[in-house]
């Protein structure tokens, strides 16, 4: 049963890692078109009219706008302080002395105010500092189970910021560079973090498999509703490259990444959870293996779609307010570009993640019931093999 596993993947993980051979971007990009990113730190703040001098019709109903001074900390200024202005609306940012700062640069005179626009706040240390106490966590709960954790996370990072953005940018097809980057990703995080196994390789196969109804489904839904994919980042994002870019295949990348990381959760879970059904009772047929993994999966399976449609709900939640504000029903606001794409993305991964469940529990029970009772973990013949102490023979009259 191992090697028949390994036959039905070995092609898989091949054809994904040559995809990634041919999709990887060989030039250096395109160039964004705006303005450069800088920083700075506020040195000083005074709230006062936005016109100065004569009353401009603009400011005939006393609109206030903060005039600040920041001190450059790189760019062109580095070194400089600059004063420029910062409307005070609700939709701004509220800056003080002290905030340490993120400029857009245009590109104009580097000492003159009108060249800059105080669009955000720097929030490195304080990410970094909540990245470690991520870290601290998983290390001293996972031990070593968690630092291979960490080690499979870096990994799929360095894929998509390798591979994934850097390709869709260069032009290729999101979708293929989408499908590719996610094999690479499941493949080596999967056995990076559980090992060569029997087991992880059954975890494997049921989220390929899951994944790819996942693509076909979205793919299918996303032409017969017309899904675009152009809602305002996306807008922005196609602004900013100047060049046309497939966003309806940018729309169809995204739900299969983010799906992939709920399914290895399901998928895991599953394998494991029958693995040790028939550590703790060898006896168990493929039938009773199967009927307890799945009713585990259905409990499981129940939270995890909760849990997928509440993440996607919460970040569209800005849209979902300013939609109820419109006063159109909610069939119209359902029907939108930016909540249908949603609703697509959160009823197909979930059909996924449902799936996965029987899927993955019929193959784990399958190869589960043909493994020797001796090597699964849990039991004891296979505690003392891996101690090292080989079992004493029972002595005969």
């Amino acid at each position: 049963m191992r090697k028949l596993l390994a036959a039905l993947l070995a092609p898989f993980a091949l054809a994904a890692v040559i995809g990634m051979i041919v999709l990887f971007p060989t030039g250096s990009g395109p160039e964004a078109k705006g303005q450069q990113a800088v920083r700075g730190t506020i040195t000083a703040a005074q709230t006062g009219p936005c016109v100065q001098g004569d009353p401009q019709p603009g400011d005939a109903q006393g609109n206030q706008c903060l005039t600040v001074a920041v001190q450059m900390s790189d760019g062109a200024a580095a070194g400089s302080d600059i004063r420029t202005t910062v409307p005070i609306e609700p939709s701004s940012p509220r800056f003080a002395v002290r905030d340490d700062v993120v400029l857009a640069y245009n590109g104009g005179d580097p000492l003159s105010g009108a060249s800059y626009q105080l669009v955000d706040f720097q929030r490195g240390v304080p990410l970094a500092v909540l990245a470690a106490l991520f870290a601290i966590a998983v290390l001293v709960l996972g031990r070593w189970q968690g630092l291979k954790a960490l080690g499979a996370l870096g990994l799929s990072f360095a894929v998509l910021l390798l591979f994934v953005l850097p390709a869709i940018l260069s032009g290729e097809n999101p979708l293929l560079v989408a499908v590719a980057g996610a094999g690479v990703i499941m493949f080596g995080v999967l056995y990076l973090t559980h090992g060569l196994s029997a087991r992880t390789s059954t975890a494997v196969l049921g989220t390929m498999v899951s994944l790819a109804l996942i693509g076909v489904l979205s793919a299918a839904f996303s032409a017969v509703a017309k899904l675009t994919g152009l809602d305002d980042e996306t807008a922005t994002l196609v602004g900013t490259l100047g060049h046309g870019i497939d966003t309806r295949g940018l729309l169809l990348a995204g739900i299969v990444i983010g799906a992939l990381g709920v399914l290895d959760d399901v998928t895991v879970t599953q394998t494991s959870a029958v693995w040790e059904l028939r550590a703790a009772n060898p006896a168990l047929t493929w039938r009773q293996l199967y009927a307890a993994g799945q009713r585990i999966g259905r409990d499981h399976v129940s939270s995890a779609v909760n849990t997928l449609v509440m993440a996607y709900a919460g970040a569209a939640l800005p849209v979902l307010l300013y939609s109820s504000l419109s006063g159109v029903g909610l069939g119209t606001i359902l029907q939108s570009q930016s909540i249908a794409q949603e609703v697509v993305r959160t009823l197909v991964g979930s059909i996924g993640l449902v799936a996965a469940v029987p899927v993955t529990t019929a193959v784990a029970a399958l190869v589960a019931v043909r493994e020797p009772a001796g090597t699964l973990p849990g039991t004891r013949a296979s505690g003392r093999r891996r101690a090292g102490v080989t079992p004493a023979r029972r002595r005969t009259a």
